[in-house]
């Protein structure tokens, strides 16, 4: 018999829930890339939903991790076979996306209504990566970061240590193309969480992205939020 697919609307986009998937059926690339770790995060918590919650991973040392150097290959030589890949555009640039989840209702979450999850994302241009972000809900290695803060981020002043003392450790760092600038780098800020059951279920996400010019200060400074706590 012909399986049956819940389908659901995220903006423009119509999203299909399959066994142990969750792609976009038609999507803006361009959207996806602006904010990756929303979708990539909800690939994981809907596995797991699905009884897939995929497999576990610590936070990987970020000097194992270099942006410009680090290529495809010893990506899936150090991490396996990744949950989710595909494509995006990006400045004008093609660029290649992977993923890997993880999601239990064993571990213990940030918040207890909050479903435990960790989400792992690479971005490649040529096959060099160009950009990588982690994220989590557990309480040992959470992402959360308080955005009261941002207020205190200047342009043209803050330094990135400065910024790591006021923010924290980053999710993740971007090159160009992900970023306008081709001699700079972005330090992102990401969390997202799914909290309630399976009839309540409700989404909030934030993305804070601070770009920094060649000397190491903030040019730019993006934050979003979206969904309910």
């Amino acid at each position: 018999p012909r399986k049956r697919f819940r389908q659901f609307e995220k903006g423009n986009a119509p999203y299909e829930i399959r066994p142990c998937e969750w792609t976009p059926a038609t999507s803006n690339r361009e959207e996806i890339m602006t904010s990756p770790i929303r979708m990539l995060l909800a690939v994981a918590l809907l596995s797991l939903l699905l009884g897939c919650a995929g497999r576990d991973f610590v936070r990987p040392d970020p000097d194992s991790l270099v942006n410009g150097r680090t290529t495809y290959s010893q990506v899936i030589e150090k991490f396996g076979q990744p949950r989710e890949e595909g494509t995006a555009i990006k400045n004008d640039k093609t660029v290649k996306t992977m993923s890997y989840g993880y999601a239990s209702l064993g571990g213990k979450p940030v918040r207890e209504d909050v479903v435990p999850a960790r989400v792992m994302g690479f971005y490649f241009f040529d096959d060099i990566m160009v950009g990588h972000e982690f994220l989590s809900t557990w309480a040992e290695d959470h992402t959360n970061f308080d955005e009261d803060r941002i207020k205190d981020i200047v342009k043209g002043k803050t330094t990135r240590a400065e910024l790591v003392k006021l923010m924290g450790r980053p999710s993740g760092y971007q090159i160009y193309p992900l970023i306008k600038s081709i001699t700079g780098e972005a330090m992102a800020y990401v969390y997202m969480q799914v909290a309630g059951g399976p009839f309540n279920m409700r989404m909030y996400r934030k993305a804070l992205v601070v770009t920094l010019d060649a000397s190491g200060v903030v040019t730019e400074v993006e934050f979003s939020a979206e969904g309910k706590k």
